[in-house]
C-alpha cells in the first residue's frame, strides 16, 4: 500500500506542472504543436490565396516556412508533381510532397497512416478549398506517386 503513495504523489505533480504551463506563458497547444513536423512552403510572391493556406495549416498547428520563388514550374519538376495536378504553390512535410490547397486534416491523416507515396494534391484551385474561400465547388485530394498510380484519397 506504501508503494501507491509516492506513485499517487508523481501523477498529482504532473498534473499540476501541466496546469502551471499556461499560466507560466507556454500554451497547449504549442506543446502539441511540437509533435507536428514543420513544413515548407514555396509559392510565387505574388499569390494571395497561398497565405490562406498557410494561416489554415498554421490554424491546425503546423509550423510552416515560407520561401517566395520565381519559378514554380521548375521546383514543381524537381519534387515530382505531375503536372495535371499542380496548383499554385507546392509545400513539403514529413517527406511528402503537399501540392495546392490541401486540407490540413489530409496532410494530418497522410502522416498518421504513411503510404508509399509521393504525396497529396488538390489540381487546380478550387475556389472551395482551404485557403481559397468560395464554399460550394466539390474537389478531390490526390494521393500521388503511389505504386499503383494515383487515386483520390478525400472528397469534398
Amino acid at each position: 500500500m506504501y508503494a501507491l503513495v509516492p506513485a499517487r504523489r508523481h501523477a498529482l505533480r504532473l498534473a499540476l506542472a501541466s496546469l502551471a504551463l499556461p499560466m507560466a506563458g507556454i500554451p497547449l497547444r504549442r506543446a502539441r504543436a511540437a509533435a507536428l513536423p514543420p513544413v515548407m512552403v514555396w509559392k510565387d510572391a505574388n499569390c494571395g490565396c497561398c497565405g490562406n493556406w498557410i494561416r489554415h495549416i498554421e490554424g491546425a498547428g503546423f509550423t510552416a516556412t515560407v520561401r517566395d520563388m520565381d519559378d514554380m514550374a521548375a521546383l514543381k519538376q524537381a519534387r515530382g508533381v505531375p503536372e495535371a495536378l499542380q496548383s499554385c504553390h507546392t509545400a513539403a512535410v514529413g517527406g511528402y510532397v503537399v501540392e495546392g490547397h490541401v486540407p490540413a486534416d489530409d496532410i494530418k491523416r497522410l502522416l498518421a497512416e504513411q503510404p508509399e507515396a509521393r504525396g497529396l494534391a488538390v489540381p487546380g484551385m478550387p475556389q472551395s478549398a482551404p485557403g481559397m474561400g468560395d464554399p460550394g465547388e466539390p474537389y478531390a485530394v490526390v494521393l500521388f506517386g503511389t505504386p499503383a498510380g494515383n487515386r483520390v484519397y478525400a472528397q469534398y
